[in-house]
């Protein structure tokens, strides 16, 4: 597995872990043991810096689907994904799309690639980036 890629997988583990308990995610965060990359720290930083406007995206994209309904994966790799669309020009849009399939199909529901693809996939032609 590439960098990066562990990297969002660390993240999306923090995310799932804040959400599950409910407890703040640099929380859960600053236990980790050392090291979590630093792409990883930035994600989850990003993501709760930004949560706000990410469940707004979510809820509006989201087609007949309640934000607290979804399986707490598939809302945080939404959260993740939407947050490199538009806060990560580095990213191309595509490979942040891809990662987050690829996390969805690996740890969530059998439909949950395909949901994650299309929300992600209307996000980032809505919001391309200039």
């Amino acid at each position: 597995m590439l960098p990066r890629s562990k990297a969002r997988r660390k993240a999306l583990d923090v995310l799932h872990t804040a959400d599950a308990l409910d407890r703040p995610a640099l929380e859960i965060l600053e236990a980790e043991p050392p090291p979590v990359a630093q792409f990883a720290r930035e994600l989850v930083e990003g993501v709760v810096e930004h949560r706000a406007e990410l469940d707004d995206l979510i809820r509006r994209y989201a087609d007949r689907w309640a934000l607290e309904r979804m399986p707490i994966v598939d809302r945080n790799l939404l959260r993740l994904g939407i947050f490199e669309l538009l806060y990560r020009p580095e990213v191309p849009a595509g490979a942040a799309i891809n990662e987050a399939v690829e996390l969805a199909k690996l740890l969530s529901t059998e439909d949950s690639g395909r949901f994650v693809n299309g929300l992600l996939g209307r996000v980032a032609r809505e919001h391309a980036r200039a």
